[in-house]
């Protein structure tokens, strides 16, 4: 039973840490995007110990910004209704990576907290993200 405590606590505190480091919504402008270019092999996963922030650009895309300076960019394979208003989501996973294979939910105001959840897609390393 203590085994699962943990886990359950660590579980509760990635969700709450992907919720905190949420950037805002921003879409760019169509001469923004156009700067933005693949930059390497999409992979499958990212650490989450490397995450420095995110930014939720609309319902389909989400930039992880790395503490190494890199920026992968995630575009969902469907659109995720809210993810672009509410511009925040959370996760849980008990490995210390997020994959493509995990689900995001959009955290929404209260009174109704939980939105929809949708996966990911691969994370492409970009160049000619804005910070």
């Amino acid at each position: 039973m203590r085994g699962r405590t943990k886990r359950a606590v660590a579980l509760a505190v990635v969700l709450l840490c992907a919720a905190g480091s949420v950037g805002q919504s921003r879409p760019l402008k169509p001469e923004q995007e156009a700067k933005i270019k693949p930059d390497g092999k999409a992979e499958d996963c990212i650490p989450l110990r490397s995450i420095r922030n995110t930014r939720v650009r609309d319902d389909q895309t989400i930039d992880f910004y790395m503490n190494n300076g890199k920026v992968y960019r995630n575009t969902l394979p469907y659109a995720c209704s809210g993810l672009g208003y509410e511009e925040r989501f959370g996760y849980a996973t008990s490995l210390p990576q997020l994959c493509s294979v995990d689900i995001i939910t959009v955290l929404r105001t209260p009174p109704i907290p939980i939105g929809a959840s949708c996966g990911l897609g691969k994370f492409q390393p970009i160049s000619g993200a804005p910070k």
